[in-house]
């Protein structure tokens, strides 16, 4: 165990979940944010601590910049940071980019890209080197969205996710030299709620025969690849975008 602090947002479902379990497991105190949903996100920081490790639940909407001031200020209480997760993230319902309302893009953008860029922004104060941090890993979430474009499905998600890749070339570049890696990864179709919650039930069964692996991926799988950019194993990777998509990338 040590006292080192991981920032999962989104962390109480789906891939931030398993994430933040795996990031208990090894010996991280993970802060578990959540928006909603509160016995997800408690039942999440039992799993950790009932296994040995650390972790408390922080409630926050990173579409709201006082929610992400809030969020790192309690994890500064615990620890030193260092690593962010940058895994919230929503879709919404099906549809063309001239049906949408100008609230369901904002909301969109709101939650998967400007609450990234403050999440990151935030981090680097204290990993960096240059404001007396020692180093850290940022992962964010991008999505094979962001190379297909989701068509007909929902245009401003990949966009969304577009500019996350973006970000993560940029910041990766920007802040190299003092020891902060960024890197993204890009899930392809992963069993997870998020397409049911999105309206779209069944969308990861009809998927299947579109993907190389013909099968859908996992949560756990996504998070072992979080695990490995956290890691020093993956220490002279920053500024990359890597796909976990069964080979439909």
């Amino acid at each position: 165990m040590t006292d080192n602090i991981a920032i999962v947002t989104g962390g109480s479902r789906g891939i931030g979940r398993a994430a933040a379990l795996k990031l208990g497991r090894a010996g991280y105190t993970v802060v578990v944010n959540y928006t909603a949903n509160e016995a997800a996100a408690n039942e999440v920081v039992k799993s950790i601590t009932a296994a040995g490790g650390r972790a408390v639940a922080v409630k926050g909407d990173v579409a709201l910049e006082s929610d992400i001031l809030a969020l790192f200020a309690a994890a500064d209480r615990l620890g030193p940071l260092k690593v962010l997760v940058n895994n919230a993230g929503v879709m919404d319902q099906q549809n063309r980019l001239d049906e949408m309302t100008t609230a369901r893009i904002r909301r969109i953008l709101d939650i998967n890209t400007f609450g990234a860029i403050i999440c990151a922004r935030e981090a680097v104060k204290r990993m960096s080197t240059k404001h007396g941090g020692t180093g850290g890993s940022i992962v964010n979430m991008s999505s094979a969205a962001a190379y297909h474009g989701a068509p007909g499905l929902g245009v401003e998600y990949g966009a969304s996710k577009g500019a996350i890749d973006v970000l993560t070339i940029g910041l990766g570049r920007e802040v190299a030299a003092e020891g902060v890696r960024v890197n993204a990864l890009r899930p392809g179709i992963i069993d997870t709620e998020i397409h049911d919650s999105s309206g779209i039930p069944g969308r990861v069964k009809m998927m299947r025969d579109a993907i190389p692996m013909k099968r859908e991926g996992t949560a756990d799988e996504v998070a072992d690849a979080i695990m490995w950019l956290c890691s020093e194993q993956s220490s002279y990777v920053t500024g990359s975008i890597i796909p976990v998509a069964g080979g439909r990338c």
